[in-house]
C-alpha cells in the first residue's frame, strides 16, 4: 500500500496537468491590434514580374505621386484607402483575417489604369488576396497578386508589394 499512494499521487498530478493543459487557450495575436492602432501612409509600391520562380522584372511605382496615400484599417473590420494609384478617390470595404492571421483580405474596389487599357480607369480590387509580409509598430509590408504558394514553373505571376509607414497621430 506505502508503493501506490506515490503512484497514485503523481498519477493524478498528471491528470491534474492535462486537464489543465488541454483547454483552449485565447487568441492572443497582436497582428490585429497592429493593423487598427493608427493610420498607414504608402511608401513604396514594388512589382515584381516572374515566370515560374524567374524574377524577369521589377518596377518601381508612384515614385512621383505628389497625393498622399493613406490605409487605415477600423476595429470594426472595415478599411478606407485614399488616393489609391494616385488617383483622387477615397474608398471604404469591409476586410478579414485568416485564422491564421498571415492573410487577410477586403471586398474593396478602386479605381486605377490597368497596362492596355490606354490610360482609361477601370474598377480593381486591389487586396482580395493579401499576404501580410511583414507588420511592426512603425511599419507594414503587403503582398498581392499571385502569392499563391504552389505556382507552374511556366506560369507568368505578377507581385505587388506594398511598403507602408505608420502615420504620426496629430496632436492638438
Amino acid at each position: 500500500m506505502k508503493n501506490k499512494i506515490p503512484l497514485i499521487l503523481v498519477l493524478g498530478l498528471v491528470i491534474i496537468n492535462l486537464l489543465s493543459n488541454s483547454c483552449k487557450k485565447e487568441d492572443n495575436s497582436n497582428i490585429p491590434h497592429l493593423l487598427v492602432n493608427g493610420t498607414w501612409q504608402l511608401a513604396t509600391l514594388q512589382v515584381t514580374n516572374y515566370i515560374g520562380d524567374s524574377q524577369i522584372s521589377i518596377d518601381t511605382l508612384n515614385d512621383s505621386c505628389l497625393l498622399t496615400q493613406l490605409f487605415t484599417f477600423n476595429a470594426n473590420n472595415t478599411c478606407t484607402y485614399t488616393n489609391y494609384a494616385c488617383q483622387s478617390q477615397t474608398t471604404t470595404s469591409n476586410w478579414t483575417l485568416t485564422p491564421n492571421k498571415l492573410f487577410f483580405a477586403s471586398d474593396m474596389t478602386c479605381k486605377d489604369t490597368v497596362p492596355g487599357g490606354k490610360g482609361a480607369l477601370q474598377d480593381v480590387k486591389p487586396f482580395t488576396n493579401t499576404q501580410i509580409y511583414n507588420l511592426g509598430t512603425y511599419s507594414m509590408v503587403l503582398q498581392t497578386g499571385d502569392v499563391e504558394p504552389n505556382y507552374s514553373s511556366t506560369k507568368r505571376r505578377r507581385i505587388m508589394r506594398y511598403g507602408f509607414i505608420r502615420q504620426k497621430a496629430v496632436t492638438q
